[in-house]
């Protein structure tokens, strides 16, 4: 025990002594949850912009209610100059234009170069114009459909981007101190000397693993007390708590790569650019950064076998969603796989010293 108290407190204040890896490893990351909280944290649904020339009656005649449902998703200016509406929308300034003809035929214009705000304005337009033929009949419309999303109502952007950029700095930290630290000791004889020394391996493993874990449990601190602020506005609910242990089981992982990475590579800027290789496409591809529901087949297919990906969904479960232990226990399962496979190959490419 004493060795692994003294081999922890040894590694915990190099740590806390290298600014650099500080920086990256803790307030990196958190800049970017302050600055995405921040730019999206009002973001709703986008407002397109329709020009109405002159008087279109399914729009003027519109009841209040009505009316300001449509202006949550509608800016309606109105223009007297048909051509010079029509321009617009050619230009990008507008997404429509709109018109009435004698017979109450309306008549819409869109633009052929943003064909998915194209569709979405065309499909609120028809929506207007076959409400306002029902109203005008006056019959009840045969069906009738309600929406709403599966989420509280309340559900903001930073309760995507708290669990997606928490696993990459987990992650990131997991990989990079391990691969570095590992190729920084062997540089400096430092393996060596514990080598010829009277200490096993396990304590060596053991102190670095726990103060990487302490390190992830101060990141995932830091990150939910930044979120829950009530400018942020994350709210933790249910079983939120079952973070911690992923988060456990994402620094073990991760640090098992890292160790892999260490032991293959012969110096710190080969290490550096694997971690580099291993973590950035990683957290892109594992929907850290934006959701992964409109990226091509392959890109989902690949985000599957990367742990990272489960880690943050299983994040988001908990944190955002509701879940419980039976999303993050089969995840927990992965992951200690995972640290078991790279350790396994860590283990098999180890060397004491550089030569």
């Amino acid at each position: 025990m004493k060795p692994f108290v003294s081999l922890s407190k040894a590694m915990a204040l190099g740590l806390l002594r290298d600014r650099a890896s500080v920086f990256f490893i803790l307030i990196f990351p958190l800049m970017f949850l302050a600055l995405f909280g921040a730019l999206f944290k009002d973001a709703g649904v986008s407002r397109a912009t329709v020009v109405q020339v002159g008087a279109v009656e399914v729009f003027d005649d519109l009841p209040a209610k009505a009316r300001a449902g449509l202006d949550d998703v509608l800016e309606i200016e109105k223009s007297g100059d048909r051509a010079e509406a029509l321009e617009k929308v050619r230009d990008g300034d507008a997404d429509a234009a709109v018109w009435e003809e004698p017979g109450g035929k309306v008549q819409m214009r869109v633009s052929a170069a943003d064909p998915v705000q194209a569709g979405s304005v065309g499909g609120v337009l028809r929506s207007v114009v076959d409400q306002a033929s029902i109203a005008a009949t006056g019959q009840e419309p045969a069906y009738t459909l309600t929406g709403g999303q599966v989420e509280d109502e309340s559900l903001k952007a930073i309760q995507y981007f708290t669990p997606g950029l928490l696993g990459w700095a987990v992650a990131m930290g997991g990989v990079f101190s391990a691969a570095l630290g590992l190729v920084s000791w062997r540089k400096k004889r430092i393996l060596r000397r514990l080598w010829l020394a009277p200490v096993r391996a396990g304590p060596v493993i053991s102190a670095r693993l726990g103060v990487n874990m302490l390190l992830a449990f101060g990141q995932t601190a830091i990150f939910l007390l930044v979120a829950t602020i009530p400018y942020y506005g994350l709210k933790l609910d249910g079983d939120w708590w079952l973070v911690i242990p992923l988060v456990a089981c994402g620094s073990v992982a991760f640090m098992s790569m890292g160790f892999a990475i260490g032991a293959w590579a012969k110096t710190e800027d080969a290490a550096n650019g694997l971690a580099q290789i291993v973590v950035l496409p990683m957290a892109f591809l594992s929907g850290s950064f934006f959701p992964l529901d409109e990226a091509p087949p392959w890109v989902r297919t690949i985000s599957e076998v990367l742990p990272l990906k489960h880690l943050v969904q299983a994040m988001q479960d908990v944190l955002t969603r509701g879940g419980s232990w039976s999303d993050a226990l089969p995840v927990m399962g992965g992951l200690l796989l995972t640290a078991a496979v790279f350790t396994a190959l860590a283990h098999r490419l180890f060397r004491w010293d550089a030569s």
